[in-house]
């Protein structure tokens, strides 16, 4: 099993965000102390570093550092455009309660 999987959907938005700003395609996904329910979830374009877990899906890289996977390990990174709007969101199987808008999560 992959430590984190990167939906199709999320793929073509990364591609098509980076290929406006001139950027590789690559999504860093970290999680930082805060929001709501203790943790929330960071999304930028970034690169890949040494110690990163990865998952690629057509032509996109997903990063996540050290640190953040032992949160976020067997997550699923997906992109949602509904009436609330559009956004990346995390499916976190390690998450004992997240908030109402699903941007932070607790373990």
């Amino acid at each position: 099993m992959s430590d984190i999987i990167l939906t199709p959907n999320a793929a073509a938005r990364v591609a098509a965000i980076a290929a406006k700003q001139g950027a590789p395609a690559v999504l860093r996904l970290s999680v930082e102390g805060g929001g709501c329910s203790g943790f929330t979830y960071k999304f930028e374009l970034g690169e890949v570093e040494e110690g990163d877990s990865r998952a690629e899906e057509g032509g996109v890289t997903l990063v996540v550092d050290p640190v953040s996977i032992d949160l976020i390990r067997g997550s699923a990174v997906d992109f949602v455009e509904n009436l609330g709007g559009a956004s990346f969101q995390v499916t976190n199987p390690n998450a004992a309660s997240g908030c109402g808008c699903g941007a932070s999560f607790s373990v």
